[in-house]
């Protein structure tokens, strides 16, 4: 008896804390009030982000340790070798080897599912990763991206919460329109992504059959240290080819594999896939030419011309998949001279999160393994740590010395970013959230802009709250106002609630 009420406090106890929580400001996992936890610390409006942002550092770093082995995010995969070839001409823009006329490189490409785990169907509504390793001459360059070229938030900050409403709920371990939705309805500048993941596009019908892009913008830099910046899309030659919802139930019926087969097999019988890279470039001049900002990853550079870049050719299937494709591990951090991240504000916070994963996830020595091991010989002064099958000898193990000097070139240094302004914690200048989302609405077919109400409002219809899911409605109305009529009428709702709702939106 004693026990029973023993249970019985302790649960009225947490049920009490728990209500409690749900009232108190946010802290840090010492304790700390967060004062802003919607935006990272920059220097200045337009400069990059800072290290010193204790709360963006500790979510990240929390984020990335919550799942052991699987990845966090991209846990459902599979991958294939293959090389690029350089076709174009940009040495102009950039120094970097692997981007000069005629430079053939050896790469590993690994396509994935975001959200579900390993072993999900390859079907479900979700954007596709297109993480691609460049074996360059001086050392390896990771392009890791999706199929859509925008994302739901603009600043790293959020990733941990987006993924989290995204996720599975704790206390049910299913998806939950209801809690994804609610996140939504507090970022309007997932609009734009949110119409795109609802369309068709977000059910591509093979890996092969999709596009790719760096969603970020990054920094091409020549010789003379001058960068420009540059997005960068991949072109499938196998065109673009979606599944309907109804398609897609019907082949996950049948193969819940049906992605990898694809690619697998395709590669197995000679029929190899191939993607140009096609780059727009912006001078850092025209960046306020925009009545956008052009380093927003929930935007595109509509009008912005593509140059060609070169040609991929994936022609040959891991040997074993655990050792190559589960052990292969992307991080936007690694880049070569002539290469460079922008001041996009979600890119800076992958950085760290991603590399940081990844030894946490595969280990200290990630970069030792075969799959990851750049095609040149390592010469740095980190060691130790668990798997580690280095070659280290000497007594050396530090820099500088007389004794075994390791030089450095200041060519490789990086550019130089005026900066201006304070450190700061604020949402950028100019948001647009809502115009390109339209933009997108009504480049598509009448058929897909049918199927994407459909797929959205079987989504929006199961949100419960009646407050989240006006808001929900309001964003699509503003983006576009046939767009938001037709949700509101699949769900039955005041057509006039949800246009007033938009009128009062600003972009």
């Amino acid at each position: 008896m004693y026990k029973r009420s023993s249970l019985f406090l302790i649960v009225i106890a947490q049920l009490f804390i728990g209500q409690a929580l749900a009232q108190s400001p946010l802290t840090q996992d010492n304790g700390a009030p967060v004062g802003d936890n919607q935006n990272s610390q920059t220097a200045g409006p337009d400069g990059p982000v800072l290290l010193q942002d204790a709360h963006l550092i500790q979510k990240l770093q929390r984020f990335d340790r919550e799942r052991i082995p699987e990845r966090v995010v991209h846990a459902r995969g599979t991958g294939a070798h293959g090389r690029f070839e350089v076709t174009g001409d940009v040495s102009k823009y950039t120094k970097a080897k692997v981007l000069q006329p005629g430079a053939v490189t050896p790469v590993f490409v690994r396509f994935s599912t975001v959200i579900h785990g390993n072993h999900s169907p390859e079907t479900l509504r979700d954007p596709r990763g297109f993480a691609t390793k460049f074996y360059t001459k001086e050392g390896n360059w990771d392009l890791v991206g999706n199929n859509l070229p925008v994302f739901f938030i603009r600043d790293a900050i959020k990733f941990p919460d987006m993924v989290h409403s995204l996720k599975p709920s704790p206390d049910t371990n299913l998806q939950d329109p209801n809690r994804f939705f609610d996140f939504f309805s507090h970022v309007p500048e997932a609009t734009h992504m949110l119409t795109r993941a609802y369309s068709d596009y977000g059910t591509p019908r093979s890996y092969r059959e999709m596009d790719g892009s760096s969603v970020h913008a990054y920094k091409l830099v020549n010789e003379r240290g001058e960068y420009v910046y540059a997005k960068l899309r991949w072109d499938s030659r196998q065109g673009e080819h979606n599944l309907t919802a109804k398609q897609a139930e019907q082949v996950q019926g049948r193969d819940f594999n049906h992605a990898t087969n694809d690619l697998i097999s395709s590669i197995k019988r000679g029929d190899h896939p191939r993607w140009d890279l096609y780059m727009q470039i912006l001078t850092p001049g025209q960046l306020d030419d925009f009545d956008f900002d052009p380093l927003d990853p929930t935007k595109v550079w509509s009008g912005v011309p593509e140059v060609k870049v070169g040609t991929m050719v994936l022609d040959r299937n891991p040997a074993n998949i655990f050792q190559e494709t589960e052990q292969s591990a992307f991080a936007p951090s690694n880049l070569v001279p002539g290469i460079e991240p922008s001041e996009d504000r979600l890119l800076q916070g992958r950085l760290f999160a991603y590399a940081d994963t990844q030894l946490y996830r595969v280990g200290t020595n990630v970069a030792q393994l075969p799959i990851n091991a750049p095609k040149l010989q390592i010469n740095s002064n980190n060691q130790d740590g668990e798997s580690n099958a280095g070659a280290r000898t000497g007594s050396v193990n530090y820099e500088p010395s007389r004794l075994a000097p390791k030089p450095q070139d200041s060519k490789h240094k990086y550019s130089e970013l005026p900066l201006s302004g304070t450190t700061q914690q604020k949402r950028i200048a100019k948001t647009l959230n809502f115009r390109q989302a339209g933009e997108f609405y009504r480049s598509l077919s009448a058929t897909d802009r049918n199927n994407l109400i459909a797929n959205l409002s079987g989504d929006l219809g199961r949100v419960s709250d009646d407050v989240a899911r006006y808001t929900m409605l309001s964003y699509f109305y503003k983006a576009d106002a046939g767009y938001g009529q037709g949700l509101a009428k699949a769900l039955k709702a005041d057509v006039a609630r949800v246009k007033s709702l938009a009128d009062a939106l600003s972009e």
